[in-house]
This record gives C-alpha cells, structure tokens and sequence, in this order.
C-alpha cells in the first residue's frame, strides 16, 4: 500500500475513535441525572475526558505523520510523529482497558444502575451502549498504527545497506626450498 494512503487512513481510523470517546464523554459527563450521583460515576467521567484527550493527542500527531509522508516524504519526522501517536494510543487503550471496560467497573456499573433505577439505570445502558461504540475504532485504529509502522520498516529496508562477508580462510603455499631452508638443510 502507498505510504500517504496508509498514513491517512491511519488519521481517519483516529478520528472515527476519537469521535467515539467524544459520544462516550457526552454521555459520561452531560447527560448525568440531576440528582444522586457517586464516585463509580465521577470515576467513569474521568476515564472518558482522560480518553478523550489521549484519543485527540493520537489523532494530532498522526496528522503530522501523515503531513510528513506527503511527496517528498521525510520519513524521520513521520517515525516521530507515528511513535508519539502510539504512545497516546497505548496510554488511551490501557485507561480504557483498566477503568471503562474492566468486568470489575462493568459489574460495578450494573449493579449501580440495578439499584438505582429510573434514570439511573437509563444512563447505565448509555454508557454502556457508548463503550461498545468504542470497541470496534479501538480494533481498528490498532490495525492502522500496525500497518503505518509496516510501512515506515518496509521504506527503511529499501535504503538500507546489506553487506554480509565470509571468511574461508588463508591458505599459504611455501616452496620446497623455504621448507630445506627452515628444516636447516641446505
């Protein structure tokens, strides 16, 4: 695949996960019942912003990424911009593994809206309706990041140098006059 194609699908991949979290945090933080909250859900809000901003910090520097391979590319300032997207990813992907999807905060999480009810219990499945929604970007923004490191190891491989050597050895031939000489003949 093109360099600039993989790089912008990558950007795409972020955005459509960052728009993700964006619905998450809406529903996290906005769409709360007035009244009764707890710390389980100021604890979701948290790690929703937390994604949320990871999720924008990952897209920002994909697209210096994908600005940096457009003809002539500079493939050094887009290693640095993927790494540091990465980074982002791999910080907004352990946030979410830990704090949001966890069967722990899941379990806590329905049973908060088991024993509360009403609207409650209607925020509960938004919330967990929107981290469903966060699954598949999650997967394939994953994929993207894999395919653009591909990339950027394939370039580095064409404008490498290979130089493999081998040894078979010496071989030194005397004449039979060398050898009368070093045995002391003469």
């Amino acid at each position: 695949m093109a360099l600039d194609k993989t790089f912008r699908e990558l950007t795409e991949c972020l955005r459509k996960l960052r728009d993700s979290f964006l619905a998450l945090q809406l529903t996290a933080r906005e769409d709360l019942p007035a009244e009764g909250g707890v710390v389980l859900v100021d604890k979701f809000g948290d790690a929703a912003d937390d994604s949320l901003g990871w999720a924008e910090e990952a897209l920002s520097a994909a697209s210096q990424a994908e600005r940096a391979v457009v003809p002539p590319p500079n493939i050094e300032l887009a290693r640095r911009a993927l790494s540091s997207s990465q980074e982002h990813f791999h910080r907004l992907q352990q946030r979410f593994q830990s704090e949001l999807v966890s069967y722990q905060r899941v379990k806590d999480l329905t049973a908060f809206g088991r024993s509360r009810r009403g609207e409650w219990a209607a925020w509960v499945k938004s919330v967990k309706g929107g981290l469903e929604q966060c699954q598949s970007p999650m997967e394939q923004a994953s994929r993207c990041l894999s395919d653009c490191w591909q990339e950027i190891a394939e370039r580095a491989a064409m404008t490498s140098v290979s130089v493999h050597s081998t040894n078979i050895g010496q071989q030194i031939a005397t004449s039979e006059a060398d050898d009368f000489v070093r045995r002391g003949m003469t």
